[in-house]
């Protein structure tokens, strides 16, 4: 494992560990003494904590290889409308119906890889080759709350409204991705959307 990187005097970030499961890496890093918050992104890791961190470098070592907790992961499912402004667009370069992208989309049980962008943003893996698509050249000033996009190889729900570059296939309905309890998805949770 390599060396961990400062982040000011109560932060540090290293890479993520490429063999061990989300939900262990969580689990073992909220067991550091003073941590209060983890960010993880596919590549790296960023632990904060209430003090000056005292990490030891054999608990970083031993990041490398944590195989998955006990419990099985959640399956979350989202009701879910498809009829956002790019879907006949996204379909045609996938060359589908319409019909055939939301029984595509909507057939998959997808893994919270990482969260990020945005509190409650989950980076979904699994979506299949034929949905991977470039960001959009240009991104929207506002994406609406719930709505369901894709780019690159992920999906995901857009928890508030924001600006975003994804494209625009669908929405949740009557699910709130972020609310004061936090986020509703969590890394190692698997998510399905029910047409």
């Amino acid at each position: 494992m390599p060396d961990w990187i400062a982040l000011g005097d109560r932060a540090i970030r290293f890479p993520r560990p490429a063999d061990s499961s989300p939900r262990a890496l969580l689990k073992a890093l909220r067991a550091w003494p003073g941590v209060t918050d983890i960010v993880m992104t596919s590549d790296d890791v960023a632990v904060y904590f209430n003090a000056e961190p005292q990490v030891d470098p054999g608990a970083l070592d031993r990041l490398g290889a944590l195989r998955d907790v006990t419990e099985p992961p959640r399956t979350i499912e989202l009701p879910a409308t498809y009829d956002g402004p790019d879907l006949t667009e996204v379909a045609r370069a996938a060359a589908l119906s319409e019909d055939q992208l939301i029984d595509l989309h909507s057939s998959a049980t997808y893994e919270v890889e990482s969260l990020g962008f945005a509190p409650g943003f989950a980076y979904l893996i699994g979506l299949d080759p034929r949905l991977h698509l470039a960001r959009r050249s240009t991104p929207r000033p506002r994406v609406a709350a719930g709505t369901i996009a894709v780019a690159g190889g992920y999906t995901g729900v857009y928890p508030f409204d924001t600006p975003g570059g994804w494209h625009l296939i669908g929405r949740v309905v009557g699910v709130r991705m972020f609310s004061e309890d936090g986020a509703l998805l969590h890394p190692g949770d698997r998510v399905r959307f029910v047409p």
